[in-house]
């Protein structure tokens, strides 16, 4: 049996970096056992679903190195659920209910002033026939609810090993919408089974729901697939994403700030395991370490600045055949340049300060103690042509020269040389700056 999964969002947002880490898993999981990935836009939303959203996810899936093999829209399968829903109906586990959204907020809040659970009482499916005829009357239409059967689910999960749900505790889903529009829940069953998905991966807010889509699994006379249920992502305070921060947390606005896909696929598929996030230089060393059964069930904390530092060593690591072709977009073709300033990225788009810095021009930092050593430092400046042993040559000299040694010595000529107190090794970097350009910005003068 070919292992099939699949990534399943709604095209009504953006999506964030939980929706991403969803995608990530189920990617993965195909890649590692030669399997199938599939895209599926749940767009029975047909009010809030748009066109925009759903090119944007798959944007987003391509600049983050997942591609699908397949993909299938829920707006081009009603047919599908429709005949589904006949058959649940003739097995009499689909009926009808009449109440407002306000009816059954009210029918809430008095369960739950008097301690209990706010379970539906199945008032619908005590209606008579008369009494559905005059609700409809009325102008009502009615919404549909599964039939929970009361034994308790229970399953195998990949992930929180046995799980229990207990439909007692549960209200009977709510299926299909007054208005004849289908929730989450049947289509995606329906197509679960009809795409032979064979693991659903997906976050631990869905464990409860996946009780309910087990007793439709079997109504239909389905083979059930695996469940995996990973624990949620929080904030690095511990908090659940709000609104604003999974805003702030979009793909879209994770790649705006510059970090690179490998990054992020590096940084979710460990979290939460027992191993911390590590540089990987491919999706496919990604792909080999991932290992589905490695997570926890505490909830995971993201950090922008732990991303932060993870896509640091990811450059510090990068060879120059990986970034050629983009350094080039940017005019730069010098392998040198790129073996010199990569330990000091933490995103790739550093690499223009830098071009600068070495090309200039740069405004020199001199300190009035340090300025006679500058000018001593220019009279001794080497001929070309310069190598890696330039700067050891000049420097001893120059400490001879001046007794300066040590950060006295080197750090007046790293300010004066960049304008920073940081930065690559500058024996690497004297080179590439050039005599000419030293010179400039030890005197202000060309020779």
């Amino acid at each position: 049996m070919t292992v099939t999964v699949r990534f399943a969002p709604s095209p009504t947002g953006q999506l964030h970096v939980g929706n991403y880490r969803a995608a990530l898993f189920n990617w993965l999981y195909a890649k590692k056992h030669g399997g199938k990935f599939i895209l599926r836009l749940d767009d029975t939303d047909l009010e809030r679903s748009t066109q925009e959203y759903a090119d944007g996810i798959k944007a987003d899936l391509a600049w983050a190195g997942l591609p699908h093999d397949e993909l299938f829209r829920q707006s081009d399968r009603f047919d599908r659920y429709d005949l589904a829903t006949e058959k649940l109906k003739e097995m009499g586990l689909l009926y009808a209910c009449y109440e407002t959204a306000d009816e059954l907020d009210l029918k809430r809040k008095r369960l739950q002033a008097r301690g209990l659970p706010p379970v539906y009482d199945r008032a619908g499916k005590a209606l008579t026939q008369e009494e559905r005829t005059a609700l409809e009357a009325e102008g009502r239409k009615p919404h549909w609810r599964f039939l929970l059967d009361p034994q308790m689910v229970e399953w195998e999960d990949v992930i929180k090993g046995h799980t229990r749900a207990d439909p007692k505790s549960l209200s009977d889903p709510i299926l299909i919408r007054d208005d004849g529009s289908y929730l989450y829940t049947l289509p995606s069953v329906v197509d679960d089974i009809e795409m032979g998905i064979t693991l659903v991966i997906r976050g631990d807010d869905h464990t409860t729901n996946t009780g309910a889509q087990i007793q439709i699994f079997k109504a239909l006379g389905a083979t059930l697939p695996q469940f995996g249920h990973y624990s949620l992502l929080v904030d690095a305070e511990g908090k659940p994403l709000s609104k604003r921060l999974r805003g702030e947390l979009s793909l879209e606005a994770i790649r705006e700030k510059g970090f690179e896909p490998l990054t992020l696929a590096a940084q979710l598929a460990r979290l939460g395991t027992s191993h911390a996030p590590e540089a990987m230089l491919s999706m496919d060393e990604i792909v080999d370490d991932f290992k589905l059964d490695a997570f926890g069930v505490s909830q995971v904390r993201f950090d922008l600045k732990d991303l932060e530092r993870l896509n640091a060593s990811l450059m510090h690591l990068t060879p120059f055949e990986t970034v050629k072709d983009r350094l080039a977009e940017r005019g730069i073709t010098d392998e040198n340049f790129w073996n010199t300033v990569r330990a000091n990225l933490t995103l790739f788009d550093g690499v223009a300060e830098w071009w600068h810095i070495i090309h200039g021009p740069v405004e020199p930092v001199i300190e009035d103690e340090d300025a006679e050593m500058i000018e001593q430092a220019a009279a001794l400046l080497p001929a070309e042509p310069w190598d890696l042993e330039t700067w050891k040559t000049w420097t001893t000299e120059v400490k001879s020269a001046t007794g300066r040694k040590g950060r006295g010595l080197f750090m007046p000529l790293r300010k004066a040389l960049t304008g920073l107190h940081h930065g690559p090794e500058l024996a690497n970097l004297l080179p590439l700056i050039g005599r000419e350009r030293v010179l400039v910005r030890l005197t202000g003068a060309r020779d």
